[in-house]
């Protein structure tokens, strides 16, 4: 098997001299089984590979890339780089990360059961997954899809200017959507997912559980009256909205004046409940890595302490235009150039669960589904105006489902309406680690 840090050794001797090269390698295994009917409806086994170049040279960057490890097809990808960068437009902010003396934290993201299980077995697993669902309830009318999916990586990024990485990792997931005949006859869908490090981890029962829940909770929905209810949202909903919040303190945006966060570091921009920071180191995380995609260390990020905004997500390219140091924070692809994001977003605990914040609210929304976040939400301003779903809270308890609803507000103001933060943490699949919590001053719309 080809090794990635001998490869990419071999593009950066062949470099010119003065010139800056970045090499970033990688390969992966993917496995999908998507079932229906009890049936096999597809089976994908995959392998991918990729070899992406970047060259500065003379304040200019150029790119290049190849899909293949064949030696004929990236031999020549230096000196297509080393062209391409004579058609860029000169750059200050350009330029390649270069060791900080922040020690990678060992994470071990590797699980030998995502190759030591059969492909049979992977099978089995979806197909158990949908009998459990449709034997959960008799309402269940059937299920869209049940699928399983597992992927082993491995990658590499190495420079001239000293940067030297590798990482191997494995994720695996159970998924599934059910569909519910409702009273008014139209159908009503509950969807769930599982990821570990790999399919030993997985808990099909969860998964089958909580899709029959979501599915169930929304019969006899109607329109919502308009309103501004308290809203609660649920660790996987937390994990949605901060991560908005999280989008919008890319280092990136602020150099380019699209946040509505920009020069306010050190002001109270949320509720003193809220303390958010990104943490890749944490093995507990299914986002955790050692190295970013610079091939800088990964390392805790804080964000927003009490309410305070700490500072921004950088990679090199964004904190050379804000006259600071990378957080250790670029996300990239072989495909293209790093970009500044975060890769574990976690919350720090208060207190009460989500039982208890329901029982304590006389008028509430339990958001159930959010829709539109791509195009309802601006991240230069902040405005914010999405589809929702959900179930009322009337005096403490659960009321009547809703549909069709409408939620709008700011992100600025609703960070300042938090009312509440959960000690209930939660482990999402893409990695955030978040609790349940609770928002005032939205408001609901909808034709009822």
């Amino acid at each position: 098997m080809t090794d990635l840090n001998e490869l990419a050794r071999g593009l950066l001797a062949s470099a010119p001299a003065g010139v800056d090269v970045e090499v970033a390698v990688g390969r992966a295994v993917e496995t999908s089984v998507r079932v229906h009917g009890g049936e096999v409806e597809s089976l994908t086994v995959a392998e991918s590979h990729g070899v992406g170049v970047r060259v500065v040279v003379g304040g200019r960057e150029g790119h290049a890339h190849a899909g293949s490890f064949d030696a004929d097809v990236i031999d020549a990808l230096v000196a297509e780089a080393h062209d391409n960068a004579a058609f860029a437009e000169p750059d200050d902010r350009v330029g390649l990360a270069v060791p900080d003396g922040v020690e990678a934290t060992p994470v071990d993201r590797y699980d030998p059961s995502v190759e030591a299980t059969s492909v049979d077995d992977k099978i089995a697993l979806a197909v158990a997954l949908e009998a459990a669902v449709i034997e959960a309830d008799p309402r269940i009318r059937g299920v869209r899809a049940s699928v399983y999916g597992d992927t082993r990586s491995e990658a590499a990024v190495l420079s001239t200017t000293g940067i030297e990485s590798h990482t191997v990792g494995t994720m695996a997931s159970l998924s599934t959507s059910v569909m519910v005949d409702d009273i008014d006859g139209g159908t009503r869908t509950g969807g769930a997912v599982d990821a570990a490090r790999g399919p030993a981890g997985l808990d099909l029962d969860k998964v089958a559980t909580l899709a029959v829940q979501r599915g169930l909770q929304l019969l006899g929905a109607v329109a919502p009256t308009t309103g501004r209810p308290t809203v609660v949202l649920e660790p996987r909903f937390t994990a949605t909205v901060l991560g908005l919040v999280a989008g919008m303190l890319s280092g990136e945006r602020v150099v380019k004046g699209r946040t509505p966060f920009a020069e306010r570091v050190d002001e109270q921009i949320a509720g003193d409940l809220l303390t958010m920071f990104d943490d890749a180191t944490d093995p507990l995380s299914l986002a955790a890595a050692a190295y970013d995609g610079e091939g800088l260390a990964c390392r805790r990020v804080p964000l927003i302490t009490g309410g305070r905004l700490d500072g921004f997500l950088h990679d090199t390219r964004s904190a050379k235009g804000l006259g600071t140091r990378s957080t250790g924070s670029a996300l990239r692809s072989v495909r293209g150039g790093p970009s500044p994001g975060y890769r574990s977003l976690h919350v720090a605990p208060g207190t009460g669960s989500l039982e208890e914040f329901i029982a304590s609210i006389d008028d509430g929304l339990l958001v159930a589904s959010l829709q539109g976040l791509h195009s309802g939400v601006n991240a230069v301003s902040g405005d914010l105006s999405v589809g929702v779903e959900g179930v009322r809270i009337r005096d403490g308890q659960l009321a009547e489902p809703i549909r069709e609803g409408t939620l709008a507000g700011a992100i600025p103001r609703l960070l300042l309406d938090i009312a509440a933060v959960g000690a209930d943490l939660d482990h999402q699949p893409g990695g955030s680690v978040v609790p349940s919590m609770v928002v005032e001053g939205l408001t609901l719309g909808g034709g009822g």
